[in-house]
C-alpha cells in the first residue's frame, strides 16, 4: 500500500470513529439528562423503583432517535458513499 493509500485508510478510520461518536451522542446525552432528572426526583420523593428510572430513559431515547433519525442516517449514508467512492483509489 502506498503512502497515499495508507493516509486514506487512516483518515477513513478516524472519520469513522468520529462519526460513531457523533451518531451515538444525541441519544446518550438525552438518556444522561433524563437519568439525572429522574434521580433527583427519586431522591426528593424517596421513591426508589427501578422502572421509574428505566421507562423515562427508554422513552426519551426512542423519541430522540425518531426525531434525529433522518439526520443521523443521512450522515451515515454520506460517510458510506464517500468510503465506497474511495475504494477504487486504493492500490
Amino acid at each position: 500500500m502506498t503512502g497515499e493509500g495508507l493516509a486514506l485508510v487512516l483518515r477513513a478510520a478516524r472519520e469513522g470513529l468520529l462519526l460513531a461518536l457523533l451518531l451515538s451522542a444525541p441519544p446518550l446525552v438525552a438518556s444522561l439528562v433524563t437519568g439525572f432528572v429522574v434521580g433527583v426526583f427519586q431522591a426528593a420523593t424517596q421513591i426508589h423503583d427501578q422502572t421509574l428510572a428505566f421507562v423515562p430513559k427508554l422513552a426519551v431515547t426512542l423519541l430522540v432517535l425518531v426525531a434525529m433519525g433522518p439526520l443521523l442516517g443521512a450522515e451515515l449514508v454520506r460517510f458510506s458513499h464517500a468510503l465506497f467512492l474511495a475504494i477504487p483509489t486504493l492500490r
